[in-house]
């Protein structure tokens, strides 16, 4: 965790930066917001930033949308009011930290703002195979592939990976490649130089350059345009990357690794990746089986997000029940660990009394999960059967039938577009297409969801 301090905070940063360090932050601070793009802008990059509350936020974050700059903000005070701190999260603060600092208050913050959970936590022999060769490899600087659907924890070991190599010391950079439009991922990687484009007010290092000496994640590198693909692999082998609209190649050092939900083999078919640059990726490749293939890592998750959640939300200790455990067991998990973590979270909160039941099993919208619905089954067919046999889809073009599948798959993804995508089994950018289209025609189309934050302390 890279922390940015911005401002004095009236004499408390030095406590402040302390406690953070003391949890395993890096800090670095500067006196006021120039000064911190400044920093952004050259590379030393930063995972969090907390800023004074009496500094102009919303500048700040109007500045970090306009330079493509994703960096989470936490604004702190001293003696601040209710009403300054709704204000702070307001401007697009993400949370309020009241001073002097509270040392597990500003743990939990970084823990919640980051969202970073790197403990690898498993217990099913098909999982431990392929954690015993990341670790085998974790130290040497090959480049690895790690392949798996969505939510099962690809990041998390790419993260482990560069905990357990020769490179720990040094930056670990994540870039989502199907996140960032592809207009614009180049100048991410690459960085830029100021005025090689409208809206670069500045140079900027990239995530190359950031890392450099460390490790590069390139998350769902499989969504990347392949014209890009080619100055990726010329990044890679040549170890020298050229800043969008600069004159001199620029030397780095790196550790690639690389993440993706399809099966790269097929995408080199479809002529949508180009095949040299995955036989540059897959010095190594991790398989990450399945949640549903690994039945002994839902109960030991299960039982970890249980307790983490209860503790989060200050809560007695939640137990699961046998009957409670055998749904979780049964449930397909089309999401993986991460539908898993969201389903105990819920379950956490929703349970009576000390003991998480089947009751407390529920979909995002109060439904019960697939593993618990019954189907309706017709005397004369199967479950399959039915909806066919309902006569629900006869006489409904095809276009219309994908589009009500594509929409409602969404939905029970809270907006997703990237495990939505993943259900369908689709990639992210046909699944975007079929959105744009579906939103000229006035159809309303699930937003991506983020949790509501409230100010903490007040």
């Amino acid at each position: 965790m890279r922390l940015l301090i911005i401002g004095s905070l009236n004499g408390q940063i030095g406590a402040a930066s302390q406690i953070a360090m003391s949890r395993g932050a890096k800090v670095s601070q500067v006196d006021d917001i120039e000064m911190a793009l400044g920093s952004l802008r050259s590379g030393k990059g930063a995972d969090m930033a907390m800023i004074d509350v009496n500094l102009p936020i919303r500048s700040l974050v109007d500045s970090l949308t306009n330079e493509r700059i994703n960096l989470p903000i936490i604004a702190c005070g001293v003696n601040t009011d209710a009403t300054s701190a709704a204000n702070a999260i307001r401007a697009g603060a993400k949370e309020f930290l009241p001073l002097p600092p509270d040392p597990e208050l500003i743990a939990a913050v970084l823990e919640a703002v980051s969202q970073e959970d790197q403990n690898l936590i498993f217990a099913d022999p098909a999982m431990k195979d392929v954690v015993a060769l990341a670790e085998q490899i974790a130290p040497s600087s090959a480049s690895v592939l790690i392949n798996g659907e969505t939510g099962t924890g690809k990041e998390v070991m790419a993260s482990h990976l560069h905990a357990n190599s020769t490179r720990s010391d040094k930056p670990f950079v994540c870039v989502n490649c199907a996140a960032i439009p592809e207009n614009l991922l180049e100048s991410e990687l690459f960085g830029h130089e100021k005025g090689a484009f409208t809206g670069a007010v500045a140079r900027r290092i990239g995530k190359f350059e950031e890392a450099n000496g460390g490790t590069l994640l390139l998350d769902e590198i499989s969504e990347m345009d392949i014209q890009l693909q080619a100055k990726l692999l010329r990044a890679i082998q040549e170890k020298i990357i050229d800043r969008v609209g600069g004159t001199k190649p620029v030397p780095v050092d790196i550790r690639i690794i690389a993440t993706s939900n399809r099966d790269l083999a097929e995408a080199v078919a479809e002529k949508s990746f180009r095949e040299d640059l995955l036989f540059r990726l897959n010095v190594v490749t991790l398989k990450i089986p399945a949640l549903r293939e690994r039945s002994l890592d839902i109960e030991v998750l299960s039982k970890h997000f249980a307790k983490k959640y209860a503790e989060a939300n200050g809560l007695p200790e939640r137990l699961i029940n046998d009957d409670a455990m055998a749904m979780l067991k049964r449930n397909p998990w089309r999401g993986n660990v991460r539908e898993l973590e969201n389903t105990i979270h819920r379950a956490v909160l929703l349970c009576r009394g000390n003991e998480i039941g089947e009751d407390a099993i529920l979909m995002p919208d109060g439904t019960a999960t697939p593993a618990s619905a019954q189907p309706a089954v017709l005397s004369n067919g199967s479950a399959s059967d039915t909806a066919a046999s309902n006569g629900q889809l006869v006489g409904r073009k095809v276009a219309d039938v994908e589009k009500d599948l594509i929409l409602n798959t969404l939905e029970h993804c809270l907006g997703n577009r990237t495990h939505a995508a993943n259900i369908l089994g689709i990639s992210i950018r046909t699944l975007r297409n079929k959105l744009k289209l579906y939103s000229t025609e006035g159809v309303p189309v699930p937003m991506a969801g983020s949790e509501h934050r409230t100010p903490l302390g007040v």
